[in-house]
């Protein structure tokens, strides 16, 4: 922004993810979490999912995983289970996520965090629960552990945590998947919103951002999962081509097909 900004003026526009105080979003923080929340409830509602005492488990403990973790209790959910790269906690009657930050926040990980019981990153994907979120690395669900997978939704938090050979297996045993590109868009929707309060030299303030945030989310599950429906694809399947879809509507409207 500030070599941008020394041949052309002020231009805030010009890079997204800056700090509040540079002309950033309030709540682009939480975004990415904030986002997954919103699709998991659009889910529930549309697949008749009763999330009320929910149980979840997050692989990964970052900004997203951390994020989700905290805010995914306003549905009704418990975490049970969590994780980062030096490994994971579990308490069956769901974790304090807040004392599992602080925890976290002196020790440099999750791992023994006080009053929970230790788990691996692999057992941690194998749980019986409600709702899988990998938030952490890519293909960490795969053709060797597809089938040992019992939760009934993978909400895919991280980019591609689902390999192609396992994602076949997770649709063929009935796991609903709901695929990155649409559950973990919340991060880039807000940078979205950043650059056009930029544009407008107006900040909403935090309400508007995840209100604004929510409505999105909703439609593009909406979209997703109508398509989903009709075409009896998978939903993975069903974002890919509603997205080539939207691409390919706009370049013919303007004549370039």
């Amino acid at each position: 922004m500030d070599a941008y900004s020394v041949r052309h003026g002020y231009s805030p526009a010009i890079v997204t993810g800056k700090p509040v105080e540079l002309g950033g979003c309030l709540g682009r923080a939480a975004a990415t979490g904030r986002g997954l929340v919103y699709c998991l409830a659009e889910a529930a509602r549309s697949l008749q999912l009763d999330l009320e005492g929910a149980t979840v488990v997050v692989q990964g403990f970052g900004n997203v995983g951390s994020w989700f973790a905290r805010l995914v209790g306003g549905l009704g959910c418990k975490v049970v289970a969590v994780s980062d790269v030096g490994g994971g906690v579990y308490d069956g009657r769901g974790l304090s996520i807040l004392a599992v930050q602080e925890h976290a926040r002196h020790a440099g990980t999750v791992a023994v965090s006080p009053g929970t019981e230790p788990i691996s990153n692999a057992e941690l994907l194998e749980l019986d629960v409600d709702v899988l979120v990998p938030a952490a690395l890519s293909r960490v669900v795969n053709e060797t552990n597809a089938t040992a997978v019992r939760a009934s939704v993978l909400l895919e938090a991280a980019n591609h945590p689902v390999s192609f050979g396992a994602d076949q297996v997770l649709t063929d045993r009935g796991v609903t998947v709901i695929p990155d590109i649409l559950a973990n868009a919340g991060g880039v929707t807000v940078s979205y919103f950043e650059w056009t309060q930029n544009l407008q030299q107006f900040r909403w303030d935090e309400s508007r951002v995840n209100d604004e945030l929510r409505k999105t989310m909703s439609t593009a599950w909406r979209w997703v999962h109508e398509r989903s429906v009709r075409d009896n694809v998978s939903l993975r399947l069903a974002a890919f081509a509603t997205a080539v879809e939207a691409v390919a509507t706009a370049e013919q409207l303007r004549g370039y097909i």
